[in-house]
Protein backbone atom coordinates (compact mmCIF):
# COMPACT_ATOMS: atom_id res chain seq x y z
CA UNK A 1 0.00 0.00 0.00
CA UNK A 2 1.42 3.43 -0.89
CA UNK A 3 2.74 5.51 2.01
CA UNK A 4 0.18 8.25 1.42
CA UNK A 5 -2.82 5.91 1.07
CA UNK A 6 -5.68 6.07 3.54
CA UNK A 7 -6.26 3.06 5.79
CA UNK A 8 -9.48 1.09 5.51
CA UNK A 9 -10.41 2.09 9.07
CA UNK A 10 -9.84 5.77 8.31
CA UNK A 11 -11.78 5.40 5.06
CA UNK A 12 -14.69 3.85 6.94
CA UNK A 13 -14.69 6.55 9.62
CA UNK A 14 -14.47 9.36 7.04
CA UNK A 15 -17.50 8.16 5.11
CA UNK A 16 -19.40 7.24 8.25
CA UNK A 17 -19.20 10.93 9.28
CA UNK A 18 -20.27 11.97 5.79
CA UNK A 19 -23.22 9.59 5.82
CA UNK A 20 -24.33 10.82 9.25
CA UNK A 21 -24.41 14.51 8.33
CA UNK A 22 -25.04 14.87 4.57
CA UNK A 23 -28.67 15.99 4.60
CA UNK A 24 -30.12 17.66 1.52
CA UNK A 25 -29.98 15.18 -1.35
CA UNK A 26 -27.34 13.58 -3.52
CA UNK A 27 -25.54 16.79 -4.55
CA UNK A 28 -25.11 17.79 -0.90
CA UNK A 29 -23.53 14.43 -0.15
CA UNK A 30 -21.24 14.72 -3.17
CA UNK A 31 -20.23 18.22 -2.08
CA UNK A 32 -19.30 17.00 1.39
CA UNK A 33 -17.26 14.14 -0.10
CA UNK A 34 -15.47 16.54 -2.45
CA UNK A 35 -14.64 18.90 0.41
CA UNK A 36 -13.14 16.14 2.55
CA UNK A 37 -11.40 14.01 -0.07
CA UNK A 38 -10.15 16.67 -2.48
CA UNK A 39 -9.92 19.96 -0.58
CA UNK A 40 -8.93 18.88 2.91
CA UNK A 41 -7.15 15.55 2.70
CA UNK A 42 -6.00 15.80 -0.93
CA UNK A 43 -6.51 12.10 -1.52
CA UNK A 44 -7.83 12.62 -5.05
CA UNK A 45 -7.25 15.24 -7.70
CA UNK A 46 -10.04 17.61 -8.74
CA UNK A 47 -10.13 16.06 -12.22
CA UNK A 48 -10.62 12.56 -10.84
CA UNK A 49 -13.55 13.69 -8.72
CA UNK A 50 -15.24 15.41 -11.66
CA UNK A 51 -14.73 12.31 -13.82
CA UNK A 52 -16.47 10.22 -11.18
CA UNK A 53 -19.43 12.59 -10.92
CA UNK A 54 -19.91 12.73 -14.70
CA UNK A 55 -19.70 8.93 -14.97
CA UNK A 56 -22.17 8.38 -12.11
CA UNK A 57 -24.60 10.83 -13.71
CA UNK A 58 -24.90 8.63 -16.79
CA UNK A 59 -25.17 5.22 -15.09
CA UNK A 60 -28.10 3.62 -13.24
CA UNK A 61 -28.51 3.86 -9.52
CA UNK A 62 -28.19 6.54 -6.84
CA UNK A 63 -25.59 9.06 -8.06
CA UNK A 64 -24.18 9.91 -4.62
CA UNK A 65 -23.56 6.30 -3.55
CA UNK A 66 -22.03 5.52 -6.94
CA UNK A 67 -19.66 8.48 -6.53
CA UNK A 68 -18.71 7.26 -3.06
CA UNK A 69 -18.02 3.77 -4.44
CA UNK A 70 -15.90 5.40 -7.15
CA UNK A 71 -13.88 7.36 -4.57
CA UNK A 72 -13.38 4.25 -2.43
CA UNK A 73 -12.20 2.34 -5.49
CA UNK A 74 -9.74 5.09 -6.39
CA UNK A 75 -8.31 5.08 -2.88
CA UNK A 76 -8.24 1.39 -1.95
CA UNK A 77 -9.51 -0.68 -4.86
CA UNK A 78 -12.59 -2.92 -4.68
CA UNK A 79 -12.36 -3.35 -0.89
CA UNK A 80 -12.18 0.43 -0.52
CA UNK A 81 -15.31 0.81 -2.64
CA UNK A 82 -17.17 -1.67 -0.42
CA UNK A 83 -15.98 0.00 2.79
CA UNK A 84 -16.80 3.55 1.63
CA UNK A 85 -20.25 2.70 0.26
CA UNK A 86 -21.18 0.69 3.35
CA UNK A 87 -20.03 3.44 5.71
CA UNK A 88 -21.93 6.21 3.91
CA UNK A 89 -25.19 4.21 3.86
CA UNK A 90 -24.94 2.83 7.41
CA UNK A 91 -26.13 5.90 9.39
CA UNK A 92 -29.23 6.32 7.21
CA UNK A 93 -29.92 2.59 7.38
CA UNK A 94 -29.73 2.54 11.17
CA UNK A 95 -31.90 5.64 11.46
CA UNK A 96 -34.62 4.50 9.07
CA UNK A 97 -34.69 1.02 10.63
CA UNK A 98 -35.20 2.60 14.05
CA UNK A 99 -37.89 4.93 12.66
CA UNK A 100 -39.56 1.94 10.97
CA UNK A 101 -39.74 0.18 14.34
CA UNK A 102 -41.31 3.28 15.89
CA UNK A 103 -43.69 3.69 12.95
CA UNK A 104 -45.01 0.14 12.94
CA UNK A 105 -45.28 0.10 16.73
CA UNK A 106 -46.93 3.49 17.30
CA UNK A 107 -47.78 4.75 13.81
CA UNK A 108 -46.08 8.14 14.17
CA UNK A 109 -43.37 10.02 12.26
CA UNK A 110 -41.14 12.39 14.26
CA UNK A 111 -41.67 16.08 13.47
CA UNK A 112 -38.66 17.34 11.49
CA UNK A 113 -39.94 20.46 9.74
CA UNK A 114 -38.04 23.11 11.71
CA UNK A 115 -34.86 21.07 11.56
CA UNK A 116 -35.04 20.98 7.78
CA UNK A 117 -35.79 24.70 7.59
CA UNK A 118 -32.26 25.14 8.91
CA UNK A 119 -30.77 22.42 6.70
CA UNK A 120 -31.82 23.87 3.33
CA UNK A 121 -29.88 27.17 3.34
CA UNK A 122 -26.80 25.42 4.77
CA UNK A 123 -26.94 22.75 2.06
CA UNK A 124 -27.24 25.51 -0.54
CA UNK A 125 -24.11 27.17 0.83
CA UNK A 126 -22.17 23.89 0.81
CA UNK A 127 -23.08 23.10 -2.80
CA UNK A 128 -22.38 26.67 -3.98
CA UNK A 129 -18.98 26.75 -2.24
CA UNK A 130 -18.08 23.39 -3.77
CA UNK A 131 -18.95 24.57 -7.27
CA UNK A 132 -17.02 27.80 -6.71
CA UNK A 133 -13.91 25.95 -5.50
CA UNK A 134 -14.06 23.54 -8.43
CA UNK A 135 -14.46 26.36 -10.93
CA UNK A 136 -11.38 28.19 -9.60
CA UNK A 137 -9.26 25.10 -10.24
CA UNK A 138 -10.88 23.87 -13.46
CA UNK A 139 -12.09 26.87 -15.47
CA UNK A 140 -9.10 28.42 -17.23
CA UNK A 141 -10.48 29.67 -20.53
CA UNK A 142 -13.57 31.37 -21.93
CA UNK A 143 -14.41 28.13 -23.74
CA UNK A 144 -14.69 26.25 -20.45
CA UNK A 145 -16.68 29.11 -18.95
CA UNK A 146 -19.11 28.95 -21.86
CA UNK A 147 -19.64 25.21 -21.37
CA UNK A 148 -20.29 25.82 -17.65
CA UNK A 149 -22.96 28.47 -18.36
CA UNK A 150 -24.68 26.39 -21.04
CA UNK A 151 -24.80 23.39 -18.68
CA UNK A 152 -26.29 25.42 -15.82
CA UNK A 153 -28.80 27.11 -18.13
CA UNK A 154 -30.08 23.81 -19.57
CA UNK A 155 -30.38 22.15 -16.16
CA UNK A 156 -32.25 25.13 -14.69
CA UNK A 157 -34.63 25.64 -17.60
CA UNK A 158 -35.18 22.08 -18.85
CA UNK A 159 -33.96 19.65 -16.20
CA UNK A 160 -34.47 15.90 -15.98
CA UNK A 161 -32.27 12.89 -16.62
CA UNK A 162 -32.27 13.14 -20.41
CA UNK A 163 -31.16 16.76 -20.22
CA UNK A 164 -28.31 15.73 -17.93
CA UNK A 165 -27.14 13.06 -20.36
CA UNK A 166 -27.51 15.46 -23.31
CA UNK A 167 -25.41 18.09 -21.50
CA UNK A 168 -22.63 15.58 -20.77
CA UNK A 169 -22.61 14.25 -24.34
CA UNK A 170 -22.63 17.79 -25.77
CA UNK A 171 -19.80 18.81 -23.44
CA UNK A 172 -17.73 15.76 -24.40
CA UNK A 173 -18.15 16.49 -28.12
CA UNK A 174 -17.43 20.19 -27.56
CA UNK A 175 -14.37 19.30 -25.53
CA UNK A 176 -13.07 17.08 -28.31
CA UNK A 177 -13.34 19.86 -30.91
CA UNK A 178 -12.20 22.69 -28.65
CA UNK A 179 -9.37 21.13 -26.67
CA UNK A 180 -7.88 18.25 -28.68
CA UNK A 181 -5.01 20.44 -29.86
CA UNK A 182 -4.19 21.46 -26.26
CA UNK A 183 -4.19 18.02 -24.65
CA UNK A 184 -0.88 16.54 -23.57
CA UNK A 185 -1.47 12.90 -22.64
CA UNK A 186 0.99 11.62 -20.04
CA UNK A 187 2.45 8.15 -20.19
CA UNK A 188 0.59 5.38 -18.44
CA UNK A 189 1.55 4.44 -14.91
CA UNK A 190 0.04 2.62 -11.99
CA UNK A 191 -2.37 4.75 -10.07
CA UNK A 192 -0.66 5.42 -6.78
CA UNK A 193 -3.91 6.21 -5.01
CA UNK A 194 -5.30 2.71 -5.31
CA UNK A 195 -4.09 0.42 -2.55
CA UNK A 196 -3.03 -3.08 -3.52
CA UNK A 197 -2.67 -4.52 -0.06
CA UNK A 198 -4.32 -7.91 0.40
CA UNK A 199 -3.34 -8.58 3.99
CA UNK A 200 -5.13 -11.20 6.04
CA UNK A 201 -6.39 -8.74 8.66
CA UNK A 202 -9.62 -7.64 6.92
CA UNK A 203 -10.37 -11.21 5.81
CA UNK A 204 -9.98 -12.61 9.32
CA UNK A 205 -12.06 -9.80 10.78
CA UNK A 206 -14.80 -10.47 8.26
CA UNK A 207 -14.82 -14.20 9.06
CA UNK A 208 -14.98 -13.47 12.77
CA UNK A 209 -17.96 -11.15 12.31
CA UNK A 210 -19.86 -13.39 9.88
CA UNK A 211 -21.99 -15.20 12.53
CA UNK A 212 -23.00 -11.82 14.01
CA UNK A 213 -23.74 -10.35 10.60
CA UNK A 214 -25.91 -13.32 9.62
CA UNK A 215 -27.85 -13.53 12.90
CA UNK A 216 -30.76 -11.27 11.80
CA UNK A 217 -31.48 -13.65 8.91
CA UNK A 218 -31.97 -16.73 11.05
CA UNK A 219 -35.70 -16.37 11.68
CA UNK A 220 -36.93 -15.82 8.11
CA UNK A 221 -37.33 -18.22 5.18
CA UNK A 222 -34.76 -17.74 2.44
CA UNK A 223 -37.49 -17.41 -0.19
CA UNK A 224 -38.90 -14.09 1.03
CA UNK A 225 -35.43 -12.61 1.53
CA UNK A 226 -34.39 -13.69 -1.96
CA UNK A 227 -37.58 -12.18 -3.38
CA UNK A 228 -36.88 -8.88 -1.64
CA UNK A 229 -33.32 -8.81 -2.94
CA UNK A 230 -34.23 -9.71 -6.53
CA UNK A 231 -37.08 -7.20 -6.63
CA UNK A 232 -34.97 -4.27 -5.49
CA UNK A 233 -31.87 -5.35 -7.39
CA UNK A 234 -33.87 -5.67 -10.61
CA UNK A 235 -35.31 -2.19 -10.22
CA UNK A 236 -31.97 -0.63 -9.23
CA UNK A 237 -30.34 -1.30 -12.61
CA UNK A 238 -33.24 0.44 -14.34
CA UNK A 239 -32.98 3.57 -12.20
CA UNK A 240 -31.82 6.53 -14.26
CA UNK A 241 -32.25 10.13 -13.21
CA UNK A 242 -32.24 10.03 -9.42
CA UNK A 243 -34.37 8.70 -6.59
CA UNK A 244 -37.49 10.77 -7.31
CA UNK A 245 -37.73 9.29 -10.80
CA UNK A 246 -37.66 5.89 -9.14
CA UNK A 247 -40.69 6.48 -6.90
CA UNK A 248 -43.40 5.48 -9.45
CA UNK A 249 -41.52 2.28 -10.34
CA UNK A 250 -41.07 1.16 -6.75
CA UNK A 251 -44.66 2.06 -5.94
CA UNK A 252 -45.91 -0.16 -8.78
CA UNK A 253 -43.77 -3.06 -7.57
CA UNK A 254 -44.25 -2.99 -3.81
CA UNK A 255 -47.79 -1.55 -3.49
CA UNK A 256 -49.70 -2.76 -6.55
CA UNK A 257 -47.59 -5.80 -7.42
CA UNK A 258 -46.26 -7.52 -4.30
CA UNK A 259 -48.63 -5.73 -1.87
CA UNK A 260 -45.86 -5.57 0.70
CA UNK A 261 -47.01 -2.15 1.94
CA UNK A 262 -50.16 -0.06 1.63
CA UNK A 263 -50.30 3.18 -0.33
CA UNK A 264 -50.22 5.17 2.92
CA UNK A 265 -47.24 3.20 4.22
CA UNK A 266 -45.40 3.75 0.94
CA UNK A 267 -45.89 7.53 1.14
CA UNK A 268 -44.66 7.46 4.73
CA UNK A 269 -41.65 5.39 3.63
CA UNK A 270 -40.68 8.13 1.16
CA UNK A 271 -41.16 10.75 3.87
CA UNK A 272 -38.93 8.83 6.27
CA UNK A 273 -36.33 8.47 3.53
CA UNK A 274 -36.26 12.25 3.23
CA UNK A 275 -35.62 12.85 6.94
CA UNK A 276 -32.51 10.66 6.93
CA UNK A 277 -29.14 12.11 5.88
CA UNK A 278 -28.64 9.60 3.08
CA UNK A 279 -30.19 8.97 -0.35
CA UNK A 280 -33.96 8.77 -0.64
CA UNK A 281 -33.67 5.17 -1.87
CA UNK A 282 -32.93 4.15 1.71
CA UNK A 283 -36.74 3.98 1.85
CA UNK A 284 -36.25 0.42 0.56
CA UNK A 285 -35.14 -0.50 4.09
CA UNK A 286 -38.53 0.59 5.46
CA UNK A 287 -40.32 -1.73 3.03
CA UNK A 288 -37.94 -4.59 3.75
CA UNK A 289 -38.46 -4.09 7.48
CA UNK A 290 -42.24 -4.32 7.06
CA UNK A 291 -41.85 -7.63 5.20
CA UNK A 292 -39.09 -9.39 7.14
CA UNK A 293 -37.83 -7.24 10.00
CA UNK A 294 -34.16 -6.23 10.22
CA UNK A 295 -33.15 -9.01 7.83
CA UNK A 296 -35.56 -7.70 5.22
CA UNK A 297 -34.25 -4.17 5.70
CA UNK A 298 -30.66 -5.36 5.17
CA UNK A 299 -31.49 -7.40 2.07
CA UNK A 300 -33.56 -4.64 0.48
CA UNK A 301 -30.83 -2.08 1.11
CA UNK A 302 -28.15 -4.28 -0.41
CA UNK A 303 -30.41 -4.97 -3.38
CA UNK A 304 -31.09 -1.31 -4.13
CA UNK A 305 -27.48 -0.09 -3.81
CA UNK A 306 -25.10 -2.94 -4.68
CA UNK A 307 -25.84 -3.68 -8.38
CA UNK A 308 -25.47 -0.04 -9.58
CA UNK A 309 -22.24 0.26 -7.56
CA UNK A 310 -20.84 -2.82 -9.31
CA UNK A 311 -21.74 -1.31 -12.70
CA UNK A 312 -20.02 1.92 -11.60
CA UNK A 313 -16.78 0.08 -10.76
CA UNK A 314 -16.79 -1.78 -14.08
CA UNK A 315 -17.32 1.50 -15.94
CA UNK A 316 -14.52 3.13 -13.94
CA UNK A 317 -12.15 0.31 -14.86
CA UNK A 318 -13.05 0.73 -18.53
CA UNK A 319 -12.54 4.50 -18.26
CA UNK A 320 -9.07 3.94 -16.80
CA UNK A 321 -8.11 1.89 -19.86
CA UNK A 322 -9.08 4.57 -22.37
CA UNK A 323 -8.11 7.73 -20.47
CA UNK A 324 -4.67 7.78 -22.12
CA UNK A 325 -6.42 8.52 -25.43
CA UNK A 326 -5.99 12.13 -26.54
CA UNK A 327 -9.60 12.22 -27.75
CA UNK A 328 -10.92 10.97 -24.40
CA UNK A 329 -8.81 13.49 -22.48
CA UNK A 330 -10.11 16.33 -24.66
CA UNK A 331 -13.70 15.12 -24.16
CA UNK A 332 -13.23 14.96 -20.39
CA UNK A 333 -11.87 18.49 -20.39
CA UNK A 334 -15.20 19.56 -21.87
CA UNK A 335 -17.25 17.45 -19.46
CA UNK A 336 -15.63 18.79 -16.29
CA UNK A 337 -16.89 22.40 -16.60
CA UNK A 338 -20.32 21.01 -17.56
CA UNK A 339 -20.41 19.06 -14.28
CA UNK A 340 -19.51 22.22 -12.36
CA UNK A 341 -22.38 24.00 -14.12
CA UNK A 342 -24.69 21.19 -13.02
CA UNK A 343 -23.53 21.68 -9.41
CA UNK A 344 -24.19 25.43 -9.58
CA UNK A 345 -27.66 24.64 -10.95
CA UNK A 346 -28.29 22.25 -8.05
CA UNK A 347 -27.43 25.02 -5.57
CA UNK A 348 -29.98 27.33 -7.22
CA UNK A 349 -32.72 24.67 -7.21
CA UNK A 350 -32.16 23.72 -3.58
CA UNK A 351 -31.87 27.35 -2.51
CA UNK A 352 -35.22 28.14 -4.11
CA UNK A 353 -36.81 25.68 -1.66
CA UNK A 354 -35.52 27.56 1.39
CA UNK A 355 -38.03 29.19 3.68
CA UNK A 356 -38.54 32.87 2.75
CA UNK A 357 -37.29 34.26 6.02
CA UNK A 358 -34.35 36.42 7.07
CA UNK A 359 -33.04 33.49 9.11
CA UNK A 360 -32.55 31.49 5.91
CA UNK A 361 -30.31 34.24 4.51
CA UNK A 362 -28.46 34.45 7.82
CA UNK A 363 -27.82 30.67 7.93
CA UNK A 364 -26.76 30.65 4.27
CA UNK A 365 -24.32 33.54 4.78
CA UNK A 366 -22.90 32.10 8.00
CA UNK A 367 -22.40 28.69 6.43
CA UNK A 368 -20.72 30.18 3.35
CA UNK A 369 -18.41 32.30 5.52
CA UNK A 370 -17.53 29.35 7.74
CA UNK A 371 -16.60 27.22 4.73
CA UNK A 372 -14.76 29.75 2.55
CA UNK A 373 -13.15 31.99 5.18
CA UNK A 374 -12.63 29.77 8.23
CA UNK A 375 -12.49 26.40 6.40
CA UNK A 376 -14.84 24.71 8.87
CA UNK A 377 -15.46 21.06 7.98
CA UNK A 378 -18.76 20.80 6.18
CA UNK A 379 -19.77 17.72 8.17
CA UNK A 380 -20.38 20.12 11.09
CA UNK A 381 -22.17 22.81 9.11
CA UNK A 382 -25.40 20.95 8.42
CA UNK A 383 -26.17 19.62 11.93
CA UNK A 384 -25.32 23.04 13.42
CA UNK A 385 -27.66 24.72 10.94
CA UNK A 386 -30.40 22.22 11.69
CA UNK A 387 -30.16 23.00 15.39
CA UNK A 388 -30.33 26.73 14.61
CA UNK A 389 -33.48 26.09 12.59
CA UNK A 390 -34.97 24.04 15.42
CA UNK A 391 -34.29 26.80 17.98
CA UNK A 392 -34.88 29.99 16.00
CA UNK A 393 -37.70 29.29 13.52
Amino acid sequence: MPANAISLLSLFWTFLKVGATAFGGFMALISVVQNLVVERRRLLRQEEMLDGISLASMLPGPVAVNVVAYVGYRLRGVVGALVAATAVILPSFILITALSYVYFRWGQIPAMQKLFMGFVPAVTAIIASTAWGMSLKTIGTLREMAILFVSAFVLLNVGGFYSTVAVIVFAAVAGYWLFRADVDVPGTSADSTIGKSTGAGPKLSFLALTPIALSPFAGFPAGILAKLFLTFAGMSVMLFGGGYVFIPMIQEAVVDGQRWVTQTEFIDAIALGQVTPGPILISAAFIGYKVAGVAGAVVSTVGIFAPPAVIMLIATSMLDRVKTSKAVQAGLRGVRPAVIGMIFAAAVVIGSNANEHWLSLLIFSAALLAILRFRVEVVWIIPASGLLGLVLY
